[in-house]
């Protein structure tokens, strides 16, 4: 969706996704704006809760299973499992992504982790595919006047126009880019705790490739899962970028980390968003 400013201010129902890497601010700004009468989007927990609930309680119940008390209590109906996600606790959707590598070391086989991977691409395509509806569902069922698509990070990496289309057709696009100094905090903390991640499959091939290479590493199943976890993360980070900023110059507006770090409320946000609107004039 492109805007001129008047017309961005005249626009009576805000409808905004945040795209950018995780870390950026994304969720944070979502849920300030949720209190100024914004519904809140979070593609990861409609993931979670639509699209991959079942596959992720399979996950959880397999592993209970491996606990001969738990497992007899499961197959006698005595007990039963289920997720508690919320948008603010998202562990669920991470730990059923998980990292690929060493078993011992709780990492994933190849075959296992990218048929995860590709659940969780048709999950993401879908929670995207579903945000018009939610946009109505907002206004006429909750009463919300604006909305906010806190996107996942891997939302660049779909292939997939028609859903970007769709988002662009319903939604002002808004690129959260990183200072090269936030850059160099977000890959930081990804060194220091490192999380699951979505990996398109061919630079997972091409970088796998890359990292058994150079590691001597003649087996998947010995890979460290954190290390690589660690190794690919600055990788993928920088592989991101113009994906992003494609996606940018094409349906939306860039703003930074910086811009965004002096925002303290709604009326901030949208100063920055008209700032935005503006400058691509």
């Amino acid at each position: 969706m492109r805007l001129s400013g008047k017309e961005f201010r005249a626009w009576d129902n805000k409808c905004v996704t945040l795209l950018g890497m995780s870390g950026v601010g994304k969720t944070r700004l979502a849920n300030a704006l949720r209190r100024r009468n914004w519904f809140h989007y979070s593609a990861d927990y409609r993931i979670g809760t639509r699209y991959l609930d079942e596959a992720i309680l399979d996950n959880i119940k397999g592993q209970a299973m491996q606990i001969p008390f738990l497992r007899e209590l499961l197959r006698s109906d005595s007990i039963y499992i289920s997720n508690n996600i919320t948008v603010d606790n998202l562990k669920p959707v991470a730990s059923f992504l998980g990292k690929l590598g060493n078993p011992e070391l709780g990492g994933l086989g190849l075959a296992e982790f990218k048929r995860r991977q590709a659940l969780h691409l048709r999950a993401e395509i879908a929670a995207m595919n579903d945000v018009p509806e939610f946009i109505r569902k907002a206004r006429e069922i909750y009463g919300y006047r604006h909305f906010v698509n806190d996107a996942g990070g891997s939302v660049c990496e779909l292939d997939d126009p028609d859903t970007i289309r769709t988002l662009a057709d319903h939604t002002l696009i808004v690129y959260i880019k990183a200072t090269e100094q936030d850059e160099q905090e977000l890959i930081r903390r990804a060194e220091e705790d490192p999380k699951p991640l979505y990996y398109r499959d061919a630079f997972l091939e091409e970088q796998l490739a890359l990292y058994m290479r150079d590691s001597g590493l003649p087996y998947v199943a010995l890979i460290d899962p954190d290390h690589f976890v660690r190794w690919m993360f600055p990788r993928l980070f920088y592989a991101r970028i113009p994906r992003y900023e494609t996606i940018a110059a094409e349906h939306g507006y860039t703003i930074t980390t910086e811009e965004l770090s002096h925002i303290r409320d709604e009326s901030g946000f949208l100063r920055l968003l008209e700032k935005a609107v503006e400058r691509h004039s």
